[in-house]
């Protein structure tokens, strides 16, 4: 069996799972990884707005945090997703 099998088993919306499954593909050992939204959005064919809402899905069901990571001047710089990863 998948070991993403229990994603299937949610009552998640199709691009939660996508989204999540993208997550999880560029996780590192910790589960974190830095895609921007629109880089996520191009590479997996949805749009940036798709993608936000998704997030929102998968951070509501307890399936990712995210942090707002700021430059050395205080602007804006990525995303940090911690994707978890259930066993």
């Amino acid at each position: 069996m998948s070991r993403l099998t229990f994603l299937y088993q949610m009552d998640l919306p199709h691009r939660a799972v996508a989204v999540y499954t993208y997550l999880h593909d560029r996780a590192n050992k910790n589960g974190e990884c830095w895609p921007s939204v629109n880089k996520i959005a191009g590479d997996i064919k949805l749009s940036p707005a798709t993608v936000r809402r998704a997030i929102k899905d998968l951070k509501k069901a307890g399936l990712i945090e995210t942090e707002q990571r700021y430059r050395e001047k205080g602007g804006k710089s990525s995303l940090l997703f911690r994707v978890k990863i259930i066993l």
